[in-house]
């Protein structure tokens, strides 16, 4: 076989070696960049949270209904009493975002009675959001009784402030329960 001339050779040579660095490039890399060495570009954002505050997710709740939720703060027998008389309940509808900030405030997405300033201290680590435009709002009366007419099915959160009554003692407690509303019903209930 004849030699070839050394000028094709290296050629040869300089293009196997282009060829393979071009292949080494398009490889997947595996592991972080080696010590000293920062990646081209920033990692992508993560994706939007499940529970983030969308206002679309509150839609539904801003639909006129035929239901009526009919609550009353209850006391335990033997426990100390409590009072809402006078005091703001709230009815916040249930969404992601609304069901996550109850689990981060209240400890439980269903019910609860917590001192008031353990459920303040959460409050920075609650998603953020604003709900106050669709929330409805009731006054609790002299006999810790509040009614919410017209609203549509679904389920809601119900908040209020309890005062120990008259002669208690004990701190003030935030009150949460989930209610579920449907079929243009009445819905009693006790917080």
């Amino acid at each position: 076989m004849a030699a070839r001339p050394l000028s094709t050779s290296v050629r040869l040579l300089a293009a196997a070696a282009l060829c393979a660095l071009s292949a080494a490039a398009c490889a997947p890399a595996l592991g972080p960049p080696p010590p000293g060495r920062l990646p081209s570009a920033p990692p992508p954002p993560p994706p939007p949270a499940d529970d983030a505050f969308r206002a679309s997710d509150f839609a539904w709740s801003q639909v006129p209904g035929k239901n009526t939720l009919s609550g009353v703060l209850a006391h335990p027998p033997g426990a100390a009493r409590y009072t809402c008389a006078g005091l703001t309940v709230v009815a916040t509808p249930e969404t992601p975002w609304s069901r996550r900030r109850m689990m981060v405030l209240y400890k439980s997405d269903q019910r609860a009675a917590l001192p008031v300033d353990d459920v303040r201290s959460r409050q920075n680590m609650a998603p953020p959001g604003d709900s106050d435009p669709y929330v409805k709002r009731a006054k609790c009366d002299a006999a810790n009784h509040f009614v919410f007419p017209g609203l549509p099915d679904g389920a809601w959160y119900l908040v209020t402030l309890a005062k120990p009554a008259a002669g208690q003692s004990g701190p003030n407690l935030a009150m949460m329960r989930r209610v579920v509303t449907k079929g243009g019903k009445v819905t009693p209930f006790e917080l």
